[in-house]
């Protein structure tokens, strides 16, 4: 999916292959003929300019969103991609790499999307799973239902959903996630059957959980809650990182840059004044290595409400989007077993997140001063990132249409 919309990035990648979409984007497929490929290539630039059109167009997007269209663009133009030609297509680029004795460092990323909505896993996955749901026919009508439903993936709960709608959501998504990592661990026996396990860094790690009426909410666009945020980070490195080990630490996603600039020895590309240009201070060797780091224990996380899902919810369900604020940004600030929760410029709640890990009891009433202290910390981050940021759009070439795209999908303000 990162490659069906113009945002950018794709950027200082040598090559950018894209598997959503209605013309697939693969390594060029050798077997066909020179004038199949042509037509494949201009088909595809045509696909890409009709994607973009409905996602820059409310009454587009809208309609496509109709239950009536959603099986279609869903099933039928590989809406969230294709993980094992992905994976299969990532490996045989690597053993053409290596055979061809390349000794320069090699960057890859891969991005699966199997266990986005709408939830399609093979049935021997939901068995092994949630074998209670095998013959559900009322969890089976309920799954269809939804997954026609593009508005019921991110549509708040109202009124909440009962524990068995929960439970059938819950079961899907982890059958997807079961589905994927079949094919991951194809992709890893790989790695170590050919040797490339030994000089690779591997880094796993998610951009976002997913809400299936936790806290009321549904999907992954609009809150920081922990089912959302709280997200699987693994780094495989002997060399500089334990083997093995649990780090409570409280750590970002967003620190993954600088680590991966720290091991490699790259410069940062950054001002000195740039709160993200300290490298080695937020790199997460020291984070995970037991050593105290720049943030020492602090960690951030914004969501941004995306324009073309707020306007979604606006015509579907008005008056939720002003009774939840939806429209507003929701950001949080972890600072060891606490998580401060602010909606706009205003306390949301406070919540002891090892010992209640769920969110269940807001706390905030009870510790005015750690939520003053929080405040004014977030304040001062958001500040000079959002300075920094600012700088850097203005400073670079970034055509209106890409920062419309990434503020469409919630990643710019």
């Amino acid at each position: 999916m990162l490659g069906v919309l113009d945002h950018g990035l794709q950027r200082g990648f040598d090559a950018f292959y894209n598997y959503a979409g209605a013309s697939p984007n693969r390594p060029v497929d050798t077997s066909r003929s020179v004038v199949r490929r042509t037509l494949a290539t201009q088909f595809r630039h045509l696909a890409r300019k009709v994607t973009n059109l409905f996602a820059n167009s409310d009454l587009l997007f809208q309609t496509a969103v109709n239950p009536l269209f959603v099986p279609f663009w869903t099933r039928m133009v590989n809406f969230k991609g294709n993980s094992e030609r992905s994976i299969d297509d990532l490996i045989d680029y690597w053993k053409q790499y290596q055979a061809g004795g390349q000794e320069k460092p090699l960057f890859s990323f891969l991005n699966l999307m199997g266990t986005h909505t709408p939830y399609y896993p093979p049935s021997n996955h939901i068995d092994h799973v949630a074998p209670d749901l095998r013959r559900d026919r009322q969890a089976s009508k309920f799954i269809a239902r939804f997954n026609a439903d593009a508005g019921a993936w991110l549509s708040p709960d109202d009124p909440p959903l009962p524990e068995w709608k929960r439970h059938v959501l819950d079961s899907y998504y982890d059958a997807e996630i079961a589905h994927q990592d079949v094919f991951l661990g194809r992709l890893f026996r790989y790695m170590k059957q050919s040797g490339a396990l030994d000089n690779t860094i591997v880094i796993i790690a998610a951009d976002h959980g997913e809400g299936h009426g936790d806290h009321g909410y549904k999907g992954h666009s609009f809150v920081v809650y922990q089912e959302l945020v709280h997200v699987p980070l693994m780094i495989y490195y002997p060399e500089r990182f334990p083997m093995a080990k649990r780090i409570k630490t409280n750590v970002s996603t967003r620190r993954l840059f600088h680590t991966i600039l720290d091991l490699t020895g790259i410069e940062a590309p950054l001002a000195e004044d740039d709160p993200n240009a300290d490298i080695k201070g937020l790199s997460l060797i020291s984070s995970l290595n037991g050593r105290p780091d720049t943030e020492r224990g602090v960690a951030y996380a914004e969501a941004y409400p995306p324009i073309n899902l707020l306007n979604i919810l606006k015509s579907r369900s008005p008056e939720l989007v002003q009774l939840l604020n939806l429209n507003q940004v929701r950001r949080g600030i972890y600072e060891n077993d606490h998580k401060l929760a602010l909606v706009g410029d205003k306390v949301e709640s406070l919540f002891d997140v090892a010992n209640d890990p769920g969110e269940v009891q807001d706390i905030a009433t009870q510790n005015p001063v750690l939520v003053e202290t929080l405040m004014q910390r977030m304040q001062y981050f958001v500040a000079e990132s959002h300075k920094h940021s600012l700088a850097t759009v203005n400073n670079e070439s970034i055509s209106d249409e890409v920062i419309d795209n990434l503020r469409a999908l919630g990643y710019f303000e």
